[in-house]
């Protein structure tokens, strides 16, 4: 059972390396935490907020992927690669379609509110 408690503390430290190392999480999480306010205030319903809630999941997720990703491409190869470089480049463009389709739900959702 010991193991569970440093699992949550290894993946917390994770977190924390990300937030410290890349200034786009923190963007996001700024706007996540604005996003999330006004859903509040506008008084979504369950439903919507469930969806808004899931959508901040997955940028921040997606956040995440990417930069554990172009970590582990830099380790294993430190020099400038046509590979690497694809990869990482795969890697950004799925971070940006997880924010704009996540931008475009919340855009539908919150216009039905305003």
């Amino acid at each position: 059972m010991d193991k569970i408690p440093k699992s949550f503390g290894w993946a917390i430290n994770g977190i924390r390396v990300v937030w410290r190392e890349e200034i786009n999480f923190r963007i996001e999480v700024v706007i996540a935490v604005i996003v999330l306010c006004s859903a509040y205030y506008l008084n979504f319903l369950m439903r919507d907020m469930m969806i808004i809630v899931g959508c901040v999941g997955a940028v921040l997720s997606a956040e995440i992927l990417n930069t554990a990703v172009e970590d582990l491409c830099n380790k294993v190869e430190p020099n400038i690669d046509p590979v690497i470089g694809k990869v990482k480049d795969i890697m950004g463009g799925f971070v940006l379609i997880v924010c704009f389709v996540s931008a475009v739900i919340g855009a539908i959702i919150f216009w039905s509110y305003l």
